[in-house]
């Protein structure tokens, strides 16, 4: 029994290691992509189509009002709108757009109400009903948190170039905010992941599948025509991982989706440890429902946890820790070439000593996400069956 356990779990680390030589090789080719986008935009200064940028809001989010400026702020050639969405207008967030219009008149900001609820993503059902208000041929669609450059528009705008192209996503990073309770472990967790873990199998998936096939909540750009190919927003409507499923109707029919090299910033709030376990099991649930035979295979990716693991059922053998070390080395290359290299999160280097305790959570949540269909969004619990949500009816006291 124990040489079985010595041979799964070096299997294992070695299938690690392996991956992470992938991700390693993604992110170079990444990089050398953006390099020839950007020769390539060079080339076409004019490119600046005209844009509405769509952003469904409820509740008030930390840093939220830093990133809404951050949005007029655009040095941008072409002409931009920003629409704004609430469900009633009794909605804090309403305050924040109201102050934004009057710090930034020479923007074109509306703030639109979205009564109707279409389905069970509120979200989805504001952007629908956003949608018939944009003016443009060109839409943007980003979460209530995120802050960009001024160069946002223009760079991710220039994924258009290519006329194959339907939507442009980015990368993004997260920024741990100190609130009432201080900086949390479970924010720098996350934090950390996001840069370390999740990005890196984006950059791996991109160069094994010669591209992605889904988007990125951070940004969602896409042309009209390749959106009503795609079917529209309506079919998301009851959908937890909209982002990643209108990328895969926009790659259904036909159209490229471009990873741009202008990476966003999304605020990490100051989770407590269930605050944590909630989005981190959200977030494993819903990538179990949209990549299925992919996510298994994610348990791999987890090489520090098994390289571990192999040191115990080796009984810590030499060459275990031979190995361990071999693991640890390219581990954090990977969080250094992905998060401070590509990504420009310093916050890295602060936290990389979390990197093994961030590993042993990360695989710890893949194993408990096929325990239960259940997730809690906002307050709420759903059921998620085939990447569909249905509400679960609450106890009463």
């Amino acid at each position: 029994m124990a040489t079985s356990v010595e041979g799964i779990t070096t299997l294992l680390t070695l299938s690690g290691l392996a991956y992470m030589l992938m991700a390693l090789w993604g992110a170079r080719d990444f990089a050398h992509h953006c390099t020839r986008i950007a020769v390539l935009s060079s080339g076409q200064p004019g490119h600046a189509p005209n844009v509405t940028i769509l952003k469904p809001l409820k509740g008030v989010d930390p840093r939220m009002y830093a990133g809404f400026a951050s949005h007029c702020m655009q040095q941008y050639a072409g002409n931009f709108e920003i629409i704004f969405g609430v469900s009633s207008m009794e909605d804090p967030a309403v305050a924040e757009i109201e102050r934004l219009q009057r710090e930034f008149p020479a923007c074109a900001i509306r703030l639109v109400e979205c009564p109707e609820r279409l389905g069970t993503s509120g979200k989805v059902s504001t952007l629908i009903q956003m949608l018939r208000q944009a003016r443009y041929d060109y839409v943007l669609i980003n979460d209530s948190d995120i802050r960009v450059s001024r160069h946002y528009l223009t760079r991710v705008m220039s994924g258009f170039v290519d006329t194959k192209v339907g939507m442009v996503t980015a990368p993004y990073r997260g920024r741990t905010v100190a609130e009432g309770k201080g900086l949390t472990l479970w924010a720098r967790l996350e934090a950390l992941g996001i840069s370390t873990d999740f990005l890196p199998g984006v950059f791996a998936a991109r160069k094994l599948e010669g591209g992605i096939r889904f988007g990125l909540g951070s940004t969602l750009a896409v042309s009209r025509t390749a959106l009503a190919a795609a079917g529209g927003l309506e079919p998301l409507v009851n959908c937890l991982a909209d982002d990643y499923e209108l990328g895969a109707r926009i790659s259904r029919a036909g159209f490229n989706i471009e990873l741009c090299g202008e990476t966003v910033e999304t605020a990490v709030p100051a989770y407590d440890f269930r605050g944590f376990c909630d989005h981190q099991l959200r977030w494993a649930r819903t990538v179990r429902d949209s990549r299925r035979w992919g996510y298994l295979g994610l348990a791999i990716t987890y090489c520090v946890p098994w390289a571990v693991l192999n040191c115990v059922a080796s009984g810590f053998a030499l060459w275990s820790f031979t190995l361990l070390s071999l693991v640890l080395l390219a581990r954090v290359s990977v969080a250094l070439s992905v998060g401070v290299g590509v990504l420009r999160d310093e916050q890295v280097l602060r936290d990389i000593w979390l990197l093994p305790l961030r590993d042993f959570f990360g695989l710890g949540f893949w194993a408990w996400s096929f325990a239960s269909d259940t997730i809690v969004w906002r307050g709420e619990r759903f059921k998620l069956q085939r990447g569909r949500l249905s509400p679960v009816a609450q106890d009463k006291a």
